[in-house]
Protein backbone atom coordinates (compact mmCIF):
# COMPACT_ATOMS: atom_id res chain seq x y z
CA UNK A 1 0.00 0.00 0.00
CA UNK A 2 1.21 3.49 -0.82
CA UNK A 3 0.58 6.61 1.28
CA UNK A 4 -1.02 9.62 -0.32
CA UNK A 5 -0.40 12.87 1.54
CA UNK A 6 -2.30 15.59 -0.25
CA UNK A 7 -0.61 18.36 1.71
CA UNK A 8 2.79 17.01 0.72
CA UNK A 9 1.74 16.66 -2.92
CA UNK A 10 1.05 20.34 -3.27
CA UNK A 11 4.06 21.59 -1.34
CA UNK A 12 6.27 23.50 -3.73
CA UNK A 13 9.29 22.59 -1.69
CA UNK A 14 8.54 18.84 -1.67
CA UNK A 15 11.47 16.74 -2.87
CA UNK A 16 11.47 13.07 -3.81
CA UNK A 17 13.73 10.96 -1.65
CA UNK A 18 15.43 7.78 -2.73
CA UNK A 19 12.80 5.73 -0.87
CA UNK A 20 9.72 7.15 -2.60
CA UNK A 21 7.26 4.70 -4.11
CA UNK A 22 6.20 4.63 -7.79
CA UNK A 23 2.86 6.30 -7.12
CA UNK A 24 4.52 9.15 -5.20
CA UNK A 25 6.88 9.88 -8.08
CA UNK A 26 4.03 9.66 -10.54
CA UNK A 27 1.80 11.98 -8.50
CA UNK A 28 4.57 14.53 -8.14
CA UNK A 29 5.03 14.43 -11.91
CA UNK A 30 1.30 15.05 -12.39
CA UNK A 31 1.35 17.99 -9.98
CA UNK A 32 3.99 19.65 -12.13
CA UNK A 33 2.11 19.12 -15.40
CA UNK A 34 -1.54 19.66 -14.46
CA UNK A 35 -2.36 23.25 -15.39
CA UNK A 36 -4.55 23.61 -12.32
CA UNK A 37 -2.93 21.52 -9.60
CA UNK A 38 -5.81 22.14 -7.19
CA UNK A 39 -7.94 19.84 -9.36
CA UNK A 40 -5.73 16.83 -8.68
CA UNK A 41 -7.54 15.92 -5.48
CA UNK A 42 -10.82 15.74 -7.44
CA UNK A 43 -9.46 13.79 -10.40
CA UNK A 44 -6.85 11.44 -8.92
CA UNK A 45 -7.61 8.44 -6.67
CA UNK A 46 -4.93 6.38 -4.96
CA UNK A 47 -5.41 3.13 -3.07
CA UNK A 48 -5.69 5.03 0.23
CA UNK A 49 -8.34 7.42 -1.03
CA UNK A 50 -11.75 6.76 0.53
CA UNK A 51 -13.42 6.87 -2.90
CA UNK A 52 -10.86 4.66 -4.64
CA UNK A 53 -12.82 1.41 -4.35
CA UNK A 54 -16.14 2.88 -5.46
CA UNK A 55 -14.54 4.58 -8.48
CA UNK A 56 -12.72 1.38 -9.46
CA UNK A 57 -15.88 -0.73 -9.19
CA UNK A 58 -18.21 1.86 -10.72
CA UNK A 59 -17.89 0.43 -14.22
CA UNK A 60 -16.24 -2.92 -13.52
CA UNK A 61 -18.91 -4.99 -15.23
CA UNK A 62 -17.49 -8.50 -14.77
CA UNK A 63 -17.45 -9.30 -11.05
CA UNK A 64 -15.26 -12.32 -11.79
CA UNK A 65 -12.50 -9.75 -12.23
CA UNK A 66 -13.31 -7.71 -9.12
CA UNK A 67 -12.27 -10.15 -6.40
CA UNK A 68 -9.69 -9.41 -3.65
CA UNK A 69 -7.04 -11.30 -5.63
CA UNK A 70 -7.50 -9.19 -8.77
CA UNK A 71 -4.58 -6.77 -9.42
CA UNK A 72 -5.65 -3.15 -9.00
CA UNK A 73 -4.16 0.11 -10.30
CA UNK A 74 -1.80 2.26 -8.27
CA UNK A 75 -3.80 5.31 -9.30
CA UNK A 76 -7.05 6.06 -11.12
CA UNK A 77 -7.24 9.29 -13.15
CA UNK A 78 -10.64 10.74 -14.10
CA UNK A 79 -9.66 13.54 -16.52
CA UNK A 80 -11.82 16.53 -17.31
CA UNK A 81 -10.03 17.52 -20.51
CA UNK A 82 -7.32 16.40 -22.89
CA UNK A 83 -4.44 18.06 -21.02
CA UNK A 84 -5.00 15.74 -18.05
CA UNK A 85 -4.63 12.73 -20.34
CA UNK A 86 -1.53 14.17 -21.98
CA UNK A 87 0.04 14.71 -18.55
CA UNK A 88 -0.83 11.15 -17.50
CA UNK A 89 0.73 9.65 -20.64
CA UNK A 90 3.90 11.68 -20.08
CA UNK A 91 4.24 10.74 -16.41
CA UNK A 92 3.49 7.05 -17.02
CA UNK A 93 6.22 6.92 -19.64
CA UNK A 94 8.66 8.80 -17.42
CA UNK A 95 8.17 6.51 -14.43
CA UNK A 96 7.72 3.20 -16.25
CA UNK A 97 4.06 2.62 -15.39
CA UNK A 98 1.70 0.76 -17.70
CA UNK A 99 -1.54 2.43 -18.69
CA UNK A 100 -5.12 1.13 -19.01
CA UNK A 101 -7.97 3.10 -20.60
CA UNK A 102 -11.57 2.57 -19.48
CA UNK A 103 -14.74 3.99 -20.99
CA UNK A 104 -17.55 1.62 -19.98
CA UNK A 105 -15.68 -1.35 -18.50
CA UNK A 106 -17.53 -3.97 -20.55
CA UNK A 107 -14.49 -5.80 -21.90
CA UNK A 108 -15.02 -9.47 -21.05
CA UNK A 109 -11.59 -9.96 -19.44
CA UNK A 110 -11.38 -6.66 -17.54
CA UNK A 111 -8.45 -5.45 -19.62
CA UNK A 112 -9.42 -1.79 -19.16
CA UNK A 113 -9.05 -1.82 -15.38
CA UNK A 114 -6.86 -4.75 -14.33
CA UNK A 115 -3.81 -6.69 -15.55
CA UNK A 116 -2.73 -10.27 -16.04
CA UNK A 117 0.82 -9.37 -15.04
CA UNK A 118 2.23 -8.34 -11.67
CA UNK A 119 3.20 -4.86 -12.84
CA UNK A 120 2.33 -1.38 -11.53
CA UNK A 121 -0.24 0.33 -13.73
CA UNK A 122 -2.48 3.39 -13.91
CA UNK A 123 -6.10 3.56 -15.11
CA UNK A 124 -7.49 6.52 -17.03
CA UNK A 125 -11.25 6.38 -16.54
CA UNK A 126 -12.99 8.53 -19.15
CA UNK A 127 -16.28 8.84 -17.25
CA UNK A 128 -16.08 12.67 -17.19
CA UNK A 129 -15.50 12.93 -20.95
CA UNK A 130 -19.00 12.03 -22.16
CA UNK A 131 -20.42 14.90 -24.22
CA UNK A 132 -22.63 14.09 -27.22
CA UNK A 133 -23.26 16.72 -29.92
CA UNK A 134 -25.81 15.91 -32.64
CA UNK A 135 -26.08 17.75 -35.98
CA UNK A 136 -29.44 16.68 -37.39
CA UNK A 137 -29.06 18.68 -40.61
CA UNK A 138 -25.76 17.01 -41.50
CA UNK A 139 -26.68 13.64 -40.00
CA UNK A 140 -23.54 13.49 -37.85
CA UNK A 141 -22.56 13.39 -34.19
CA UNK A 142 -19.42 14.07 -32.15
CA UNK A 143 -19.31 11.83 -29.10
CA UNK A 144 -16.60 11.60 -26.45
CA UNK A 145 -15.21 8.17 -25.58
CA UNK A 146 -16.51 8.22 -22.00
CA UNK A 147 -20.15 8.42 -23.12
CA UNK A 148 -22.23 5.27 -23.11
CA UNK A 149 -24.13 3.83 -26.05
CA UNK A 150 -27.32 4.64 -24.15
CA UNK A 151 -26.36 8.30 -23.76
CA UNK A 152 -25.66 8.49 -27.50
CA UNK A 153 -29.01 6.90 -28.37
CA UNK A 154 -30.87 9.19 -25.98
CA UNK A 155 -29.38 12.36 -27.48
CA UNK A 156 -30.18 11.16 -31.01
CA UNK A 157 -33.76 10.25 -30.05
CA UNK A 158 -34.34 13.65 -28.40
CA UNK A 159 -33.62 15.35 -31.72
CA UNK A 160 -35.01 12.92 -34.28
CA UNK A 161 -37.12 9.76 -34.44
CA UNK A 162 -35.77 8.96 -37.88
CA UNK A 163 -32.05 9.06 -37.13
CA UNK A 164 -30.05 6.31 -35.44
CA UNK A 165 -26.57 4.88 -35.08
CA UNK A 166 -25.72 1.19 -35.71
CA UNK A 167 -24.09 0.34 -32.38
CA UNK A 168 -24.94 -2.32 -29.78
CA UNK A 169 -27.90 -2.80 -27.44
CA UNK A 170 -26.10 -2.64 -24.07
CA UNK A 171 -26.92 0.87 -22.91
CA UNK A 172 -24.07 1.02 -20.35
CA UNK A 173 -21.38 -0.02 -22.87
CA UNK A 174 -18.78 2.72 -23.34
CA UNK A 175 -18.56 4.29 -26.78
CA UNK A 176 -14.74 4.32 -26.77
CA UNK A 177 -14.22 0.60 -26.36
CA UNK A 178 -17.23 -0.30 -28.49
CA UNK A 179 -16.04 1.60 -31.56
CA UNK A 180 -12.43 0.49 -31.04
CA UNK A 181 -13.52 -3.15 -31.25
CA UNK A 182 -15.82 -2.75 -34.26
CA UNK A 183 -19.19 -2.65 -32.51
CA UNK A 184 -22.11 -4.68 -33.86
CA UNK A 185 -25.77 -4.18 -33.02
CA UNK A 186 -29.32 -4.43 -34.30
CA UNK A 187 -28.68 -2.39 -37.45
CA UNK A 188 -25.44 -3.99 -38.60
CA UNK A 189 -27.06 -6.05 -41.39
CA UNK A 190 -28.37 -2.81 -42.91
CA UNK A 191 -25.60 -0.32 -42.09
CA UNK A 192 -22.57 -2.37 -41.05
CA UNK A 193 -20.66 -2.04 -37.79
CA UNK A 194 -20.47 1.03 -35.60
CA UNK A 195 -16.83 1.42 -36.67
CA UNK A 196 -17.88 1.41 -40.34
CA UNK A 197 -19.76 4.64 -39.64
CA UNK A 198 -16.92 6.58 -37.98
CA UNK A 199 -15.79 9.48 -40.19
CA UNK A 200 -13.26 11.27 -37.95
CA UNK A 201 -11.66 11.00 -34.51
CA UNK A 202 -9.46 12.93 -32.08
CA UNK A 203 -6.66 10.82 -30.61
CA UNK A 204 -3.77 11.36 -28.19
CA UNK A 205 -0.76 9.40 -29.38
CA UNK A 206 2.31 8.13 -27.52
CA UNK A 207 4.00 11.53 -28.07
CA UNK A 208 1.06 13.25 -26.33
CA UNK A 209 -0.05 14.92 -29.56
CA UNK A 210 -3.75 15.43 -30.32
CA UNK A 211 -4.42 14.15 -33.83
CA UNK A 212 -7.47 14.15 -36.09
CA UNK A 213 -8.05 11.94 -39.11
CA UNK A 214 -5.99 14.15 -41.40
CA UNK A 215 -3.00 14.52 -39.09
CA UNK A 216 -2.95 10.89 -37.90
CA UNK A 217 -3.11 9.52 -41.45
CA UNK A 218 -5.34 6.87 -42.97
CA UNK A 219 -3.33 3.90 -41.65
CA UNK A 220 -3.85 4.86 -38.03
CA UNK A 221 -7.44 5.95 -38.66
CA UNK A 222 -8.03 2.50 -40.16
CA UNK A 223 -6.46 0.76 -37.16
CA UNK A 224 -8.50 2.47 -34.44
CA UNK A 225 -11.82 1.46 -36.05
CA UNK A 226 -11.89 -2.16 -34.96
CA UNK A 227 -8.25 -2.84 -34.15
CA UNK A 228 -8.85 -3.00 -30.41
CA UNK A 229 -9.00 -0.35 -27.71
CA UNK A 230 -5.89 0.86 -25.92
CA UNK A 231 -3.45 -0.35 -28.57
CA UNK A 232 -2.68 2.71 -30.67
CA UNK A 233 -3.45 5.71 -28.47
CA UNK A 234 -6.32 7.22 -26.53
CA UNK A 235 -9.30 8.31 -28.61
CA UNK A 236 -10.88 11.39 -27.04
CA UNK A 237 -13.88 11.69 -29.36
CA UNK A 238 -15.42 10.19 -32.49
CA UNK A 239 -17.30 11.82 -35.36
CA UNK A 240 -20.12 9.51 -36.41
CA UNK A 241 -22.29 9.24 -39.50
CA UNK A 242 -25.88 8.78 -38.37
CA UNK A 243 -28.22 6.52 -40.32
CA UNK A 244 -31.86 6.61 -41.39
CA UNK A 245 -34.54 4.53 -39.68
CA UNK A 246 -38.34 4.61 -39.97
CA UNK A 247 -40.29 6.41 -37.27
CA UNK A 248 -41.87 3.09 -36.31
CA UNK A 249 -40.10 -0.26 -35.98
CA UNK A 250 -41.52 -3.65 -34.99
CA UNK A 251 -40.05 -6.00 -32.40
CA UNK A 252 -40.87 -9.54 -31.36
CA UNK A 253 -39.54 -12.39 -29.26
CA UNK A 254 -40.72 -15.98 -29.77
CA UNK A 255 -39.59 -18.79 -27.46
CA UNK A 256 -39.81 -22.55 -28.03
CA UNK A 257 -38.73 -25.47 -25.84
CA UNK A 258 -37.11 -28.67 -27.07
CA UNK A 259 -40.49 -30.38 -26.86
CA UNK A 260 -41.83 -27.67 -29.18
CA UNK A 261 -39.22 -28.60 -31.80
CA UNK A 262 -36.75 -25.87 -30.87
CA UNK A 263 -33.91 -27.85 -32.49
CA UNK A 264 -35.58 -27.91 -35.89
CA UNK A 265 -36.36 -24.21 -35.68
CA UNK A 266 -32.77 -23.31 -34.80
CA UNK A 267 -31.52 -25.46 -37.67
CA UNK A 268 -34.02 -23.82 -40.03
CA UNK A 269 -33.04 -20.35 -38.79
CA UNK A 270 -29.33 -20.83 -39.49
CA UNK A 271 -30.00 -22.06 -43.03
CA UNK A 272 -32.12 -18.98 -43.79
CA UNK A 273 -30.29 -16.48 -41.58
CA UNK A 274 -28.28 -14.71 -44.17
CA UNK A 275 -31.04 -14.73 -46.27
CA UNK A 276 -34.38 -34.01 -17.45
CA UNK A 277 -38.02 -34.52 -17.70
CA UNK A 278 -38.44 -31.67 -15.18
CA UNK A 279 -36.65 -29.14 -17.32
CA UNK A 280 -36.05 -28.38 -20.96
CA UNK A 281 -34.11 -26.05 -23.24
CA UNK A 282 -35.80 -22.95 -24.59
CA UNK A 283 -34.89 -21.16 -27.82
CA UNK A 284 -35.95 -17.52 -28.08
CA UNK A 285 -36.15 -15.69 -31.40
CA UNK A 286 -35.93 -11.92 -30.98
CA UNK A 287 -35.94 -9.36 -33.76
CA UNK A 288 -36.26 -5.69 -34.62
CA UNK A 289 -37.85 -4.89 -37.98
CA UNK A 290 -37.53 -1.44 -39.54
CA UNK A 291 -41.21 -1.09 -40.30
CA UNK A 292 -44.73 -1.75 -39.05
CA UNK A 293 -46.40 -4.97 -37.89
CA UNK A 294 -48.51 -5.05 -41.06
CA UNK A 295 -45.32 -4.97 -43.15
CA UNK A 296 -43.56 -7.60 -41.03
CA UNK A 297 -46.18 -10.37 -40.88
CA UNK A 298 -46.34 -11.16 -44.63
CA UNK A 299 -42.53 -11.25 -44.76
CA UNK A 300 -42.35 -13.69 -41.86
CA UNK A 301 -45.02 -15.88 -43.43
CA UNK A 302 -43.00 -15.96 -46.65
CA UNK A 303 -39.49 -16.36 -45.20
CA UNK A 304 -39.97 -18.21 -41.91
CA UNK A 305 -43.51 -19.62 -41.56
CA UNK A 306 -42.30 -22.36 -39.19
CA UNK A 307 -41.89 -19.79 -36.42
CA UNK A 308 -45.60 -19.04 -36.43
CA UNK A 309 -45.40 -15.31 -35.71
CA UNK A 310 -48.78 -13.68 -35.13
CA UNK A 311 -49.79 -10.07 -34.57
CA UNK A 312 -50.09 -10.59 -30.81
CA UNK A 313 -46.36 -11.43 -30.63
CA UNK A 314 -45.37 -8.04 -32.05
CA UNK A 315 -45.05 -4.51 -30.72
CA UNK A 316 -44.45 -1.18 -32.43
CA UNK A 317 -42.15 1.45 -30.92
CA UNK A 318 -39.38 3.90 -31.76
CA UNK A 319 -35.89 2.70 -32.69
CA UNK A 320 -34.32 4.00 -29.46
CA UNK A 321 -36.93 2.19 -27.36
CA UNK A 322 -36.26 -1.03 -29.29
CA UNK A 323 -32.74 -1.13 -27.85
CA UNK A 324 -34.18 -1.21 -24.33
CA UNK A 325 -36.63 -3.93 -25.37
CA UNK A 326 -33.76 -5.97 -26.80
CA UNK A 327 -32.02 -6.01 -23.42
CA UNK A 328 -35.23 -7.24 -21.77
CA UNK A 329 -36.43 -4.01 -20.22
CA UNK A 330 -40.24 -3.98 -20.04
CA UNK A 331 -42.14 -2.23 -22.82
CA UNK A 332 -42.91 1.35 -21.82
CA UNK A 333 -39.85 1.90 -19.64
CA UNK A 334 -38.84 5.62 -19.84
CA UNK A 335 -36.34 6.55 -22.53
CA UNK A 336 -34.23 8.13 -19.76
CA UNK A 337 -33.31 4.58 -18.74
CA UNK A 338 -30.66 4.86 -21.47
CA UNK A 339 -28.88 7.44 -19.30
CA UNK A 340 -28.80 5.32 -16.13
CA UNK A 341 -25.32 3.83 -15.85
CA UNK A 342 -26.25 2.06 -12.62
CA UNK A 343 -29.03 -0.05 -14.18
CA UNK A 344 -28.05 -3.60 -15.07
CA UNK A 345 -27.69 -4.10 -18.79
CA UNK A 346 -26.60 -7.01 -20.92
CA UNK A 347 -23.58 -8.73 -19.30
CA UNK A 348 -23.16 -6.08 -16.63
CA UNK A 349 -22.65 -6.39 -12.87
CA UNK A 350 -22.30 -10.19 -13.03
CA UNK A 351 -19.78 -12.93 -12.36
CA UNK A 352 -19.46 -14.32 -15.88
CA UNK A 353 -17.31 -15.80 -18.63
CA UNK A 354 -18.01 -15.36 -22.33
CA UNK A 355 -16.57 -16.66 -25.60
CA UNK A 356 -17.55 -16.25 -29.24
CA UNK A 357 -17.31 -17.93 -32.65
CA UNK A 358 -18.30 -17.34 -36.27
CA UNK A 359 -20.12 -19.87 -38.44
CA UNK A 360 -19.61 -20.12 -42.22
CA UNK A 361 -21.50 -23.37 -42.95
CA UNK A 362 -24.82 -24.59 -41.50
CA UNK A 363 -24.30 -26.77 -38.43
CA UNK A 364 -25.95 -30.23 -38.60
CA UNK A 365 -29.15 -30.66 -36.63
CA UNK A 366 -27.64 -33.64 -34.80
CA UNK A 367 -24.87 -31.35 -33.51
CA UNK A 368 -27.46 -29.11 -31.87
CA UNK A 369 -29.14 -32.15 -30.32
CA UNK A 370 -25.82 -33.12 -28.74
CA UNK A 371 -25.24 -29.52 -27.68
CA UNK A 372 -28.52 -29.27 -25.77
CA UNK A 373 -27.57 -32.18 -23.50
CA UNK A 374 -24.73 -30.07 -22.09
CA UNK A 375 -27.25 -27.44 -20.97
CA UNK A 376 -28.77 -29.91 -18.50
CA UNK A 377 -25.65 -29.67 -16.31
CA UNK A 378 -26.12 -27.93 -12.97
CA UNK A 379 -23.49 -25.32 -13.84
CA UNK A 380 -25.43 -24.38 -16.99
CA UNK A 381 -28.53 -23.25 -15.11
CA UNK A 382 -28.04 -19.64 -16.23
CA UNK A 383 -26.00 -20.25 -19.38
CA UNK A 384 -27.05 -18.94 -22.77
CA UNK A 385 -25.93 -19.14 -26.38
CA UNK A 386 -26.69 -16.14 -28.56
CA UNK A 387 -26.89 -16.57 -32.34
CA UNK A 388 -26.74 -13.34 -34.39
CA UNK A 389 -27.35 -13.46 -38.14
CA UNK A 390 -24.85 -11.84 -40.51
CA UNK A 391 -25.31 -10.99 -44.20
CA UNK A 392 -26.81 -7.83 -45.66
CA UNK A 393 -24.49 -4.82 -45.49
CA UNK A 394 -21.83 -6.93 -43.76
CA UNK A 395 -21.41 -8.92 -46.99
CA UNK A 396 -20.90 -5.71 -48.98
CA UNK A 397 -18.09 -4.18 -46.88
CA UNK A 398 -14.63 -5.41 -47.79
CA UNK A 399 -12.67 -7.28 -45.13
CA UNK A 400 -9.86 -4.72 -45.51
CA UNK A 401 -12.13 -1.71 -44.94
CA UNK A 402 -11.48 -1.77 -41.18
CA UNK A 403 -9.52 -4.16 -38.93
CA UNK A 404 -12.74 -6.07 -38.13
CA UNK A 405 -12.35 -9.14 -40.39
CA UNK A 406 -15.66 -11.01 -40.09
CA UNK A 407 -17.52 -9.89 -43.21
CA UNK A 408 -18.79 -11.80 -46.26
CA UNK A 409 -19.12 -15.55 -45.88
CA UNK A 410 -20.27 -15.60 -42.26
CA UNK A 411 -23.77 -16.95 -41.69
CA UNK A 412 -23.92 -15.87 -38.07
CA UNK A 413 -21.95 -15.40 -34.87
CA UNK A 414 -22.30 -17.38 -31.65
CA UNK A 415 -21.73 -16.00 -28.17
CA UNK A 416 -21.43 -18.43 -25.27
CA UNK A 417 -22.11 -16.98 -21.82
CA UNK A 418 -22.29 -18.51 -18.36
CA UNK A 419 -22.78 -16.54 -15.16
CA UNK A 420 -23.02 -17.38 -11.48
CA UNK A 421 -23.83 -15.88 -8.09
CA UNK A 422 -21.33 -14.34 -5.68
CA UNK A 423 -21.64 -17.23 -3.22
CA UNK A 424 -20.72 -19.62 -6.04
CA UNK A 425 -17.57 -17.74 -7.04
CA UNK A 426 -15.35 -19.97 -4.88
CA UNK A 427 -16.36 -22.77 -7.26
CA UNK A 428 -16.05 -20.64 -10.40
CA UNK A 429 -13.82 -23.21 -12.11
CA UNK A 430 -16.78 -25.53 -12.73
CA UNK A 431 -18.49 -22.76 -14.70
CA UNK A 432 -15.28 -21.89 -16.55
CA UNK A 433 -14.80 -25.57 -17.36
CA UNK A 434 -18.35 -25.82 -18.71
CA UNK A 435 -17.90 -22.97 -21.18
CA UNK A 436 -14.56 -24.41 -22.32
CA UNK A 437 -16.25 -27.75 -23.00
CA UNK A 438 -19.01 -26.06 -24.98
CA UNK A 439 -16.47 -24.04 -26.95
CA UNK A 440 -14.41 -27.15 -27.72
CA UNK A 441 -17.52 -29.09 -28.75
CA UNK A 442 -18.35 -26.41 -31.33
CA UNK A 443 -14.79 -26.09 -32.68
CA UNK A 444 -15.26 -28.38 -35.73
CA UNK A 445 -18.20 -26.27 -36.93
CA UNK A 446 -16.89 -22.70 -36.62
CA UNK A 447 -14.49 -20.42 -38.48
CA UNK A 448 -10.77 -21.12 -38.15
CA UNK A 449 -9.39 -18.04 -39.94
CA UNK A 450 -8.94 -15.06 -37.59
CA UNK A 451 -7.41 -11.83 -38.85
CA UNK A 452 -3.65 -11.29 -38.65
CA UNK A 453 -2.41 -8.78 -36.07
CA UNK A 454 -2.00 -5.07 -36.82
CA UNK A 455 1.76 -5.12 -36.54
CA UNK A 456 2.65 -2.60 -39.23
CA UNK A 457 0.56 0.27 -37.87
CA UNK A 458 1.34 -0.55 -34.25
CA UNK A 459 5.09 -0.61 -34.88
CA UNK A 460 4.94 2.62 -36.83
CA UNK A 461 3.03 4.74 -34.31
CA UNK A 462 4.01 3.10 -30.99
CA UNK A 463 7.33 1.26 -31.51
CA UNK A 464 8.00 0.88 -27.77
CA UNK A 465 4.56 -0.66 -27.15
CA UNK A 466 3.59 1.91 -24.53
CA UNK A 467 -0.12 1.42 -25.22
CA UNK A 468 0.09 -2.23 -24.21
CA UNK A 469 -3.18 -4.01 -24.77
CA UNK A 470 -2.78 -7.38 -23.06
CA UNK A 471 -4.43 -9.32 -25.86
CA UNK A 472 -2.01 -7.85 -28.39
CA UNK A 473 1.45 -9.18 -29.23
CA UNK A 474 3.97 -7.56 -31.57
CA UNK A 475 5.72 -9.84 -34.06
CA UNK A 476 8.00 -7.20 -35.50
CA UNK A 477 11.20 -9.12 -34.71
CA UNK A 478 10.43 -12.85 -34.97
CA UNK A 479 9.40 -12.89 -38.64
CA UNK A 480 6.44 -14.54 -40.33
CA UNK A 481 7.97 -18.04 -40.49
CA UNK A 482 8.46 -18.23 -36.73
CA UNK A 483 5.09 -16.57 -36.11
CA UNK A 484 3.46 -19.18 -38.36
CA UNK A 485 5.21 -22.02 -36.50
CA UNK A 486 4.19 -21.07 -32.96
CA UNK A 487 0.49 -20.92 -33.88
CA UNK A 488 -0.27 -24.63 -33.81
CA UNK A 489 3.19 -26.11 -34.17
CA UNK A 490 3.26 -27.44 -30.63
CA UNK A 491 3.92 -25.91 -27.23
CA UNK A 492 7.50 -24.88 -26.28
CA UNK A 493 8.84 -26.30 -29.55
CA UNK A 494 10.26 -23.01 -30.80
CA UNK A 495 10.71 -20.93 -27.65
CA UNK A 496 8.80 -19.64 -24.65
CA UNK A 497 5.88 -17.43 -25.66
CA UNK A 498 5.40 -14.81 -22.96
CA UNK A 499 2.11 -13.45 -24.26
CA UNK A 500 -0.10 -13.60 -27.33
CA UNK A 501 -1.88 -10.90 -29.32
CA UNK A 502 -5.25 -12.29 -30.44
CA UNK A 503 -7.59 -10.90 -32.43
CA UNK A 504 -26.53 9.50 -38.54
CA UNK A 505 -29.16 8.52 -40.91
CA UNK A 506 -32.97 8.79 -41.02
CA UNK A 507 -35.00 6.04 -39.30
CA UNK A 508 -38.74 5.55 -38.75
CA UNK A 509 -40.19 7.01 -35.56
CA UNK A 510 -41.56 3.63 -34.53
CA UNK A 511 -40.24 0.11 -34.87
CA UNK A 512 -42.00 -3.20 -34.32
CA UNK A 513 -40.73 -5.84 -31.92
CA UNK A 514 -41.88 -9.35 -31.20
CA UNK A 515 -41.04 -12.16 -28.83
CA UNK A 516 -41.92 -15.80 -29.53
CA UNK A 517 -40.92 -18.74 -27.35
CA UNK A 518 -40.73 -22.27 -28.72
CA UNK A 519 -39.99 -25.48 -26.83
CA UNK A 520 -38.15 -28.39 -28.44
CA UNK A 521 -41.39 -30.21 -29.12
CA UNK A 522 -42.43 -27.15 -31.10
CA UNK A 523 -39.54 -27.60 -33.55
CA UNK A 524 -37.35 -24.90 -31.98
CA UNK A 525 -34.16 -26.40 -33.44
CA UNK A 526 -35.42 -26.29 -36.99
CA UNK A 527 -35.91 -22.57 -36.99
CA UNK A 528 -32.74 -13.90 -38.52
CA UNK A 529 -33.36 -12.69 -35.66
CA UNK A 530 -31.12 -13.34 -32.71
CA UNK A 531 -31.64 -16.76 -31.16
CA UNK A 532 -30.97 -17.21 -27.48
CA UNK A 533 -30.93 -20.67 -25.93
CA UNK A 534 -31.12 -21.25 -22.19
CA UNK A 535 -32.34 -23.76 -19.60
CA UNK A 536 -35.83 -23.41 -18.13
CA UNK A 537 -37.65 -25.39 -15.47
Amino acid sequence: MFPFLIVVLFSLSWKISDSTQPDEEFLHCLSLRFHNSSSISELVYTQHNSSYSSVLKSSAQNFRLSTPSTPTPLVIITPLHASHIQATVYCCKKHGLQLRIRSGGHDFEGLSYTTTYVVPFVVIDLLNLRSVRINVEKGTAWVESGATVGELYYEIAKRSRTLAFPAGIGHTVGVGGHLSGGGFGLLFRKYGLAADNVIDAHLIDVKERILDRKSMGEDLFWAIRGGGGGSFGIVLAWKLKLVAVPAIVTVFTVSKTLEQNATKLVHRWQVKSNENEKMTIQASFRAVFLGSIDELLPLMEEKFPQLGIVKEDCFEMGWAESNLYSTQFPIGVPLETLLDRSRKSILSKLFFKAKSDYVKQPIPETTFEGLWTKFYKEEAKSAIMLFVAYGGKMDEILETETPFPHRAGNLYSISYVVDWEEEENKNSEKFMSWIRRIHNYMTPYVSKSPREVLVHVKTMIDPENFFRHEQKFLIKSMGEDMFWAIRGGGGVSFGVVLTWKTNSVPVPANVTVFRVHRMLDQNATNSSVAVCCTQVS
